[in-house]
Order: C-alpha cells, then sequence, then structure tokens
C-alpha cells in the first residue's frame, strides 16, 4: 500500500521527543486529518493509547519503539521510511466492548483493545459469577480478579496471568482468573471470538471489584458484559520481518 502522508505522534519520554525531532526535520509531515498513515514514536502503552485516540479515524498506525519492550513496534530507525510504510504488512484488530453497571446503577461503556480485567478492590478476595452466551459456567469464582483478553492483548497481562498466547486470526478469546482461591484448579476457557460474556458481583458492598478496559476503569461494579465490537476496527502496521502474527506465535516458544 502507498501510503504518500503522515503524521507522527510521540510520547512524552526524551528518547521518543527526539525521535520526534529527527523525522520531522527529515521529513516532510502533516496533520492527522490529512494524512494516510498515523506514525507512533513510544512504547507499548503509547502505541496503545494512539490505538484508541485514532480509533475513529479509520487510519493505519505505524509504530516505531523509543520505550522499553516495543512488542507492538517496528525498530527505529528513519531512513527509507517511505520504502517501509510501502512493504508493511497490516494487522486488523477488533476491540473488546464492555459494559458495566456500577451498584449504584450508573451504566458506561468502554473499548479495550488488550483486555478487560475486573479486579478486587479491597484485601478481600472477589466472589464473581460467570455467564458465558447466558449459560452460568463458574457458579462463584473466589479469586483476585479475572480478564477477557484478544489476541493483540494475550501477551500482556493475560500472559501475566497465566493465561494462554492466541495466535492472531484465530477468532478466539481467553478468559483468564487471576490467582483463583476457588475452584482452585480451573486455569480459565478458550472461547469462540462471537462469544458474550457477563461477569456478575456477589456481595459488591462487602467484596467490591473494579473493571477496567485497557485504562479506562469502571470502579464499585455490580455486574459487567464483554463481547467483540466488529464495528470498531484498527490496524497496526509491521516490517514484513518483524509481523505481529509471527512475533505472536514465536512467544509460545520463549522459555
Amino acid at each position: 500500500m502507498k501510503f504518500e502522508r503522515f503524521t507522527v505522534v510521540a510520547s512524552r519520554s526524551p528518547e521518543a521527543q527526539k525521535a520526534l525531532e529527527e523525522i520531522t526535520s527529515l521529513y516532510d509531515t502533516c496533520s492527522p486529518e490529512e494524512a494516510d498513515v498515523i506514525i507512533a514514536l513510544g512504547g507499548d502503552g503509547f502505541m496503545l493509547e494512539t490505538q484508541h485516540r485514532f480509533l475513529n479515524h479509520g487510519k493505519p498506525i505505524y509504530g516505531m519503539n523509543r520505550g522499553t519492550v516495543g512488542f507492538l513496534m517496528n525498530e527505529y530507525h528513519i531512513n527509507g521510511l517511505a520504502e517501509r510504510l510501502e512493504t508493511a504488512h497490516s494487522s486488523e484488530l477488533h476491540p473488546l466492548r464492555m459494559k458495566a453497571e456500577s451498584s449504584y446503577g450508573v451504566i458506561q461503556e468502554a473499548l479495550a483493545i488488550n483486555e478487560v480485567s475486573l479486579l478486587r478492590q479491597t484485601r478481600q478476595a472477589a466472589k464473581i459469577c460467570i455467564n458465558v452466551d447466558g449459560v452460568k459456567r463458574v457458579p462463584e469464582l473466589i479469586c483476585d480478579g479475572v480478564l477477557v483478553s484478544t489476541p493483540a492483548g494475550s501477551t500482556a497481562y493475560n500472559l501475566s496471568a497465566h493465561g494462554p498466547i492466541i495466535p492472531l486470526g484465530s477468532n478466539i478469546l481467553a478468559l483468564t482468573p487471576i490467582s483463583a482461591f476457588r475452584p482452585r484448579r480451573w486455569r480459565g476457557a478458550l472461547l469462540p471470538n462471537e462469544t458474550s460474556v457477563s461477569f456478575e458481583i456477589h456481595e459488591a458492598q462487602k467484596r467490591p471489584v473494579s473493571a477496567v478496559a485497557d485504562y479506562t476503569e469502571v470502579r464499585d461494579v455490580a455486574s459487567v458484559t464483554v463481547s467483540v465490537d466488529n464495528n470498531v476496527t484498527t490496524h497496526l502496521l509491521f516490517d514484513p520481518e518483524h509481523n505481529l502474527e509471527e512475533r505472536i506465535l514465536n512467544e509460545q516458544f520463549i522459555p
């Protein structure tokens, strides 16, 4: 794909700001509204912010790593940038839509590109009932929390919680408990992409729970519903030798 105009956004880190100066001194850039592609300079956290910021623009995002891990980023070097953009591979991602109702009856929605997490707010463990497509699958999970992850997010918090790594294009979601106490041996589940998962909080006043969609938090929730929103799409661009599908696959073989 040929990209003739691009805009550059950068995190506040010194490395990202320096890279921004280097690129804008070498190339002509334009506003996000006029651009064919968004170039993001920073780490994975900034890439996530950039995806949310431009979700409604429908423009692909090409990241270059000026952060720490940079799992969702390409290597940083600025020579031949136009050629790199032309040969980049596109990965299409659909976010999760979270609908959370608080104990006070307030309903709030948010999108999550990585995962939706339910987390205990106090020293006491949470008690959460899990329903999958209206069927009660776990009557009561006593835990620190539970999350639903997309394939793109499966190598983030989901992996830290010992959830499975999911290849892109598999049309599967990960349902992963966080420090489960009962049932002790339940390790989670893999669910079809079209699944709707709902959570009911038991003893919500005594054992309050928050729901987090990427970085949007709703506290004191009573119930939460999570499903994939196929009407919203974000596109990430990767150099052919560092495409996202290969990175996620490779993570499964790292000891």
